[in-house]
């Protein structure tokens, strides 16, 4: 499986990613790692607790890291997410609508996680 054809396989904007990091290489470095990458967990935690800092900063950072690497879907669902927690902003969403809207941002993101590493295991 190429680079290209992973992002066929979990709904990323494979051209997306190439304009920010410029070459397959660096593509392939950095979507390796984001099974590794602890912002999905702190969200997942705070989904609970709806700690509206907890929630904003995670969902915030997992937006931009999913925009750089072209996980377009991810990235807006953690948009919505940041968006509903950002200072100053009224709330639209109820809580259970939150806690919903995260449940589908980690079903997702476990969708991309098992396509990376069906991408790995072609690698090797």
């Amino acid at each position: 499986m190429t680079i290209e054809e992973l992002y066929k396989v979990i709904g990323g904007d494979y051209e997306q990613a190439l304009k920010v990091l410029r070459m397959d290489k660096l593509i392939d470095k950095h979507i390796r790692k984001l099974s590794q990458n602890e912002i999905f967990d702190n969200l997942l935690n705070a989904k609970e607790s709806l700690d509206p800092v907890a929630i904003f900063e995670a969902s915030h950072a997992i937006k931009g890291v999913c925009a750089n690497l072209g996980l377009v879907n991810l990235s807006r669902l953690a948009s919505d997410i940041a968006e509903e927690f950002r200072t100053g902003s009224e709330r639209k969403m109820s809580d259970d609508e939150v806690r919903a809207k995260i449940d589908e941002l980690e079903d997702l993101y476990k969708r991309s996680v098992e396509g990376i590493k069906e991408y790995e295991a072609s690698q090797n």
